[in-house]
């Protein structure tokens, strides 16, 4: 009976993922697929989304799906994570908070044999959420024009994965995503005075496609209480088979009469190929320290353009773009009667460049530190399962740009049972 109300519980938080708003108020979400969503889950997230190394037999980390081979062989995991935020915007002499919040993800973890996980789940991609204007005077004329800018949704997978090891220091694993969602954008141009024309352009684009990424890791012992991790991913790069749309309206006050025009960009959106690697240092089990490097090729990948009368999709658009993230996990006694000991405590710091350009620049570069706390849930038959909090501050800014300071409350539950162990009756 447990086992069915969690997972109707699972099932309803996953509907809710799929119907929620969209968690940014960003005005860089109008570029390029919108803000790059963070794949990490809630224990890691207090060390900045340091995973490429690490391996745990008690969470789900998505990061590498080799680590999935790590699995304990009697508990079935599930991971859930929400987060909230406020946004304080500064341009110029201008300022502006803005608050969001969203629900995650939510991922589960079992072993399907021995040296052998399975994981499965709901992650995000891109976030586009965002609406401002702006007002500039005619030249020659008393009037103003007035450009507002809009946009809504963002890409989602849905993803299954395995992790093997086909020898004791070596493991490989993949995730396989099908990747979906819709990405809208607008500007409407409306003057003060009744004669001047509104011009409405609309930017949609529907993306039904698939993900796929590879995973290794080397797990070598270096003493009796210590041993490195090297890990490494690969995401696959290819077209999204996706027609984005550009629609023009003209509306005339003067005679009510709008005269609209249809283009589209033909296979014009295209996910890059992906490169990480990452080292984890794990002492005695209580201090474990990570470092991730990370690359995306976004500077070959194909992303529409419109010139004149044409929207096609074009090279040299976006840009490649780099991530650096450094993580610390350290707990006193994981097996220790004193509750505070068996509190994991987290911190971390990444620093990453855009993968977009605006108006021919370089978008802004983004600094983040974290810090959390991993806290064990006792029930009537283990403490296996964690609630993670992480809070997490994001500095985002480039010379004659909006800044953007975040701060970020993460909040993940990792529920880990013992689904598969058999039970002894005298």
């Amino acid at each position: 009976m447990k086992k069915r109300l969690f997972l109707c519980a699972l099932t309803g938080l996953i509907s809710l993922s799929l119907s929620g708003q969209s968690g940014t108020n960003s005005p860089y979400s109008q570029y390029g697929l919108g803000v790059l969503s963070d794949q990490s889950q809630g224990f890691n997230r207090g060390m900045n989304g340091v995973g490429l190394g690490l391996r745990k037999g008690n969470a789900v980390n998505t990061l590498n799906p080799a680590s999935y081979s790590a699995v304990d062989s009697l508990t079935m995991m599930f991971d859930v994570g929400l987060s909230g935020q406020i946004t304080h915007f500064k341009e110029g002499g201008h300022q502006l908070n803005a608050n969001n919040a969203d629900f995650e993800y939510a991922v589960g973890l079992f072993r399907m044999r021995k040296d052998l996980g399975v994981s499965f789940g709901i992650l995000p991609f891109s976030n586009v959420g965002y609406s401002y204007s702006t007002s500039r005077t005619l030249p020659g004329t008393t009037s103003t024009m007035t450009d507002t800018y809009s946009g809504s949704g963002g890409l989602h997978q849905f993803f299954v994965g395995a992790g093997w090891r086909p020898v004791k220091p070596l493991s490989v694993g993949f995730n396989l995503a099908y990747l979906w969602g819709d990405l809208k954008r607008s500007i409407v141009s409306a003057g003060s005075e009744s004669q001047v024309n509104t011009l409405t352009k609309t930017y949609n684009a529907s993306v039904s496609s698939y993900k796929l990424d590879f995973g290794v890791q080397w797990q070598q012992p270096l003493s009796k209480t210590d041993e490195l991790t090297l890990g490494a991913t690969f995401g696959l790069g290819h077209k999204l088979g996706a027609d984005p749309m550009c629609i023009t309206v003209n509306y005339d006050p003067s005679t009510s009469v709008s005269y609209s025009d249809s283009l589209y960009a033909y296979d014009g959106l295209e996910l890059p190929m992906t490169l990480g690697v990452g080292l984890g240092w794990n002492h005695n089990q209580q201090l474990f320290v990570g470092a991730d490097f990370s690359m995306q090729k976004w500077g070959s990948v194909v992303f529409p353009s419109k010139a004149d009368n044409t929207y096609s999709g074009q090279k040299g658009m976006l840009k490649d773009s780099y991530k650096v993230n450094l993580g610390v996990d350290y707990v006193p006694g994981a097996m220790s009667r004193n509750f505070l000991k068996r509190v994991h405590y987290r911190m971390g710091a990444g620093y990453a460049t855009p993968y977009y350009k605006i108006r021919g620049n370089d978008g802004p570069k983004e600094l983040s530190l974290s810090a959390g706390f991993g806290i064990p849930l006792q029930n009537a038959y283990n403490n296996r399962s964690q609630l993670n909090i992480s809070a997490q501050w994001v500095h985002t800014s480039a010379k004659d740009m909006i800044t953007e300071n975040t701060f970020r409350i993460n909040i993940g539950l990792t529920f880990n049972e013992r689904w598969f162990s058999k039970w002894k009756i005298d």
